[in-house]
């Protein structure tokens, strides 16, 4: 039995936002389209600008669902955002070609903000920070006398001054400025990789030379495509982009496939255990976001009774089929919980075992929780046999007083009137004859109220419909019946309850309330049995007196129900019933 995985409000908020963001950039693709002249002779190459930001969308969409707390998805999709602002140089419209000239280089220093902060989307110490800080002021402030000083600038709007000299000595600053920051990032990434042990290396290696070498390749094709294989300035451009369109490929997969899965995963849970109570999602929805398995589920163990159950106690039977795995969760040396997961999803069980060792405490926590409902669904299901045990006793009573006594009396009664009508007896003797036959049907008559009482007929041979109607029926004050009950639980137990419960509020409402008219409602609701019984008597009933009260009280605690009653003196009585029907 798996449990029901229930996802909450912050993962469909998660997921609100995302959609909001994909119909957000696919709207600014489709503008993108339509202002770039991809019409024109030659420009059939801008239609790279959108493919690329598609790339990006679609990439960094991906990384942010399945590592929601990683901000590398939401660098990712600010690189799309970067390669769409640059397209705008390629428009005509004087504001957007603006705009585009400004952040043209823009892509350039989002890539080593990818490097430095992969795998975890956070940029860990001073030397990655200042880092990138001064690459996105390289590419976005010392680009400005590229264009400022020129006077063959599309965006004349930005234009300043003609001024070769400062225009050479500003783009020379840039550069010098540009390869710091390429040298720091390296210094960086060559640290990592000489920390990390093979199966990362395996990972960092290639990913870091395609992020570095798409950095530099940027800037330097212009200086080498062209006038070495003499490539044409869309042939350049072309290049370009299918360079930047791999990035987000790249980095996604060394994120969510690569040897450094595990470091998103734990830093997922971490985040995890970092947030509020109030904050964090459910601890199973968190594992399976973690580890991208929808599938998955959390058991608990109770150690009491040596079996895993569910987070509502219920025991379970863990699936070992081929397609499923299942990891124990240890804590200090004993286990705790367990794991079931898609074993095709994720291959890699120590994965698993990794990321079940992280939240082992929090398991551990929810397990007592699990424990404790199981031990109330053991006591509950205790008391509920011990309620069947004393209903299928007051039925052999009622079955043994029916066929015993009953026919006893009835045979006596026979006797006695034989001997009343015998010829030959005298007026005296049959007069006593006659009165011990009333007597005993008399007796009879008690006899079968009292079975009725200890289990109606109605009851047990038709059900609790039938048997709430008789009671109705035999109300001495006309009484109101709304049935509605369907198909309930065939528990002997609810039904006993449900009738004892409307028998005792009915016998309180002729006994004591004074009552001209009465009602009785019986409705099945939602797993729910409703029972409200109301009359328009004195009011004043106090639960805490008279034992038919409390003996009702105790039977509805029992099946787990709820029971309020509304006795004001002079306004009557309502006493409203809630049984569980499951």
């Amino acid at each position: 039995m798996r449990p029901v995985v229930v996802r909450p409000n912050l993962a469909r908020s998660l997921d609100r936002a995302l959609l909001v963001i994909l119909c957000s950039g696919l709207g600014l693709v489709g503008v993108q389209t339509a202002l770039l002249p991809w019409r024109d002779a030659g420009g059939g190459v801008l239609l790279l600008f959108p493919a690329v930001c598609l790339a990006y969308l679609g990439a960094g969409l991906r990384a942010w669902y399945r590592r929601p707390s990683n901000r590398l998805g939401a660098v990712i999709l600010f690189g799309g955002l970067a390669v769409w602002i640059g397209s705008l140089q390629a428009t005509g419209v004087p504001g957007l070609v603006a705009v585009g000239t400004v952040g043209a280089t823009l892509i350039l220093a989002v890539l080593v903000h990818l490097l430095l902060a992969f795998p975890s989307g956070r940029l860990i110490g001073p030397v990655p920070v200042a880092t990138v800080a001064a690459a996105y002021v390289t590419s976005l402030v010392l680009q400005a006398p590229k264009y400022v000083f020129d006077p063959t600038v599309r965006a004349q709007v930005l234009f300043l001054a003609d001024d070769p000299t400062a225009r050479a000595l500003g783009m020379g600053f840039q550069q010098l400025v540009g390869a710091g920051v390429m040298v720091s990032t390296a210094a960086v990434l060559i640290g990592r990789l000489v920390r990390t042990d093979a199966a990362g290396r395996r990972v960092l290696a290639p990913l870091f030379t395609y992020g570095v070498g798409a950095a530099l390749f940027i800037p330097v094709s212009s200086l080498v495509l062209t006038p070495v294989f003499g490539l044409s300035a869309e042939g350049r451009a072309a290049w370009q982009l299918l360079v930047l369109g791999g990035v987000p490929f790249v980095f996604v997969f060394g994120m969510l496939r690569g040897g450094f899965a595990r470091t998103g995963e734990l830093e997922e849970l971490g985040a995890w255990l970092s947030a509020s109570d109030g904050s964090r999602p459910a601890l199973t929805r968190a594992l399976s976001r973690a580890l991208g398995d929808p599938s998955l589920a959390l058991s608990f163990w109770v150690a009491r009774q040596r079996i895993f159950v569910d987070d509502r106690g219920v025991p379970i039977v863990p699936d070992t089929g081929p397609a499923r795995g299942f990891v124990p969760i240890e804590l200090d040396g004993r286990t705790v919980g367990a794991v079931h997961y898609d074993s095709q999803l994720i291959a890699d069980p120590e994965l698993v075992r990794t990321a079940g060792q992280v939240i082992a405490i929090a398991v551990d926590r929810e397990r007592l929780t699990a424990e404790l409902r199981e031990s109330q669904r053991a006591l509950q299901f205790s008391r509920e046999r011990l309620v069947d045990a004393g209903d299928r006793e007051r039925r052999r009573i009622a079955q043994d007083l029916h066929d015993g006594l009953q026919v006893q009396l009835v045979l006596l009664a026979l006797e006695a009137q034989q001997l009343a009508n015998a010829a030959g007896t005298d007026t005296a003797s049959g007069g006593r004859a006659t009165q011990l036959r009333q007597r005993i049907d008399a007796a009879a008559a008690d006899l079968r109220q009292l079975v009725a009482a200890v289990m109606p007929a109605a009851l047990v041979e038709h059900g609790l419909g039938a048997a709430v109607e008789d009671l109705a029926d035999r109300m001495p004050i006309p009484t109101t019946l709304v049935l509605s009950i369907g198909e309930i639980s065939p528990s002997s137990a609810l039904e006993s309850t449900a009738y004892f419960v409307t028998a005792e509020a009915l016998t309180n409402t002729v006994k004591h309330a004074q009552a001209s008219r009465a009602s009785v409602r019986l409705i099945s609701d939602d797993g729910w049995l409703r029972i409200e019984v109301s009359d328009d008597g004195v009011g004043g009933a106090n639960p805490g007196r008279g034992r038919g009260l409390r003996g009702m009280t105790d039977r509805i605690d029992v099946l787990g129900g709820r029971l309020t009653i509304a006795s004001e003196p002079g306004q009557g009585t309502r006493i409203e019933v809630a049984l569980p029907c499951g």
